[in-house]
């Protein structure tokens, strides 16, 4: 049972005498009075986990010092709140939740009674309290990583990572350039029971195929010309961590067999050696390839594949979280004029309308890039639409001028079926792009400029 600091108000000294009694047995730190003015100074004074107050009473009654609790005290630093009354009225009961009471005791009631509410409200507390720690931890680590957003897209993609960090599951993070994937990698690690082994990273794009193998794998002394000693490989360095491959979509498929039985067994084998090794590494992957594709089109191994997506987080593209780029560009306004040691307090609201409009093909990299060139050269106190780049600056977010669409749409005076026509126009376009490609549908997705998932699922929805 959790025990906590308990304020107790009744203006009965004997029924105050005895609840006080009750409440210490239990294990409880109570300060009882019966004077509520004496009780709004202790309340101002010092917090407490309970308010345990009666209803009626001569200098003010419970609910009016409910209401003065509640409306002087932020959340963050309110407890919990019972009350008690002889005069129990469906209009008191719902008058005291509304103001904030957990729950309500009618006099007379047993002590035992009293109890299970006092315990029930205090494990609410406490439960409240780890929640609102839970939270700011959170916010705190996450937003130090530099994974910034408000949206439900990135509510969803911290919940995964908050999930995935308690286990040692290999993850596999999508998602377009720019979107965060190595620090999605790196706030797992760091949360991770392995956060004080080693975090390994390798770009497997960076690296030229015939030396990426022994990059990952290492070699003995002599194996090739220049092996002049033994060396570690990137796994062996991981050992008890994290290796995260950055742009594994860009792996040959020789080097994909070969990740695939390391990944199956445990173990490598370093170039020129005839002696396997155990590592125990937990793989983050991360790629901008679209691998339903790369599958369909025999540039990726489908074994592979499932197992590096044991746990997969799709990280969304700016332009899906539009709401989160006001609160990117001033989180980089802020590094940024820090920094440079300018005195730039904000944004003008046309920049920030701009900002949201433009749809961010380098997605938060790209908005990065964006803001500390406005920083650079802002010469006044806000960012002005002026220094901002002509393609984010003149964008309209959209080909058609207002006003053109409506002038050139046939419309009914009948009116039409909206969700008929739109499926009717998905069905055309579908149909044109795979007679254009000959059936091919990776080649009729590429048309469509939309993944090949979505194709599927579009071909699938129409029965093509």
């Amino acid at each position: 049972m959790h025990r906590g600091s308990i304020l107790l108000v009744d203006d009965e000294e004997k029924i105050l005498k005895a609840l006080g009694r009750a409440l210490r047995d239990a294990g409880h730190r109570v300060v009882d009075t019966p004077s509520p003015r004496e009780a709004q100074r202790l309340l101002a004074e010092r917090p407490f986990d309970l308010l345990v107050v009666d209803n009626v009473m001569p200098e003010l009654g419970g609910l009016e010092l409910i209401r003065e609790y509640v409306n002087s005290t932020p959340e963050g630093e309110r407890g919990q709140v019972l009350m008690m009354t002889a005069h129990a009225t469906v209009e008191s009961a719902i008058e005291a939740m509304k103001l904030g009471a957990l729950d309500y005791l009618q006099k007379p009631f047993e002590i035992d009674e009293l109890l299970v509410v006092v315990r029930r409200a205090l494990d609410h507390q406490r439960l409240r309290t780890e929640h609102r720690y839970l939270l700011s931890e959170r916010d705190e680590q996450f937003d130090h990583y530099g994974i910034i957003g408000r949206s439900r897209a990135v509510e969803e993609v911290i919940r995964r990572a908050e999930l995935v960090a308690e286990t040692k599951s290999t993850v596999l993070i999508t998602g377009e350039t720019g979107t965060g994937k190595e620090l999605v990698a790196r706030a797992i690690h760091d949360r991770s029971a392995q956060r004080d082994m080693p975090l390994i990273k390798v770009n497997c794009a960076a690296i030229p195929e015939t030396l990426l193998e022994s990059e990952l794998f290492g070699y003995v002394k002599g194996s090739f010309t220049g092996a002049n000693e033994n060396r570690q490989g990137l796994f062996q360095a991981a050992h008890g961590g994290t290796l995260f491959m950055d742009e594994i979509g860009n792996m040959s498929l020789t080097m994909q067999v070969k990740l695939y039985r390391v990944l199956q067994e445990g173990k490598v084998r370093p170039i020129g050696s005839t002696e396997e090794t155990d590592v125990d590494v937990r793989i983050i992957a991360a790629t901008n390839k679209d691998f339903e594709k790369e599958i369909a089109e025999g540039h990726f191994r489908e074994d592979l594949y499932y197992r590096l997506s044991v746990i997969p987080i799709q990280l969304p593209p700016l332009r899906e979280r539009r709401e989160d780029i006001p609160l990117l560009a001033r989180h980089f306004l802020d590094r940024f004029r820090t920094s440079m040691n300018k005195t730039i307090e904000g944004i003008s609201p046309e920049a920030v309308r701009r900002l949201e409009a433009y749809d961010w093909p380098g997605n938060v990299r790209e908005l990065e890039n964006t803001m500390e060139r406005a920083v650079a050269l802002e010469a006044s106190g806000e960012i002005s639409l002026g220094v901002l780049p002509d393609r984010v600056a003149g964008y309209s977010g959209a080909s058609i001028p207002i006003g053109v669409a409506a002038a050139t749409t046939s419309f009914p005076p009948e009116g039409l079926d909206f969700e008929k026509e739109i499926a009717n126009a998905e069905r055309r376009y579908i149909q044109a792009a795979l007679e254009k490609s000959d059936g091919v549908r990776t080649k009729a997705a590429d048309l469509l400029k939309i993944t090949y998932r979505s194709f599927r699922h579009y071909a699938k929805k129409h029965d093509l």
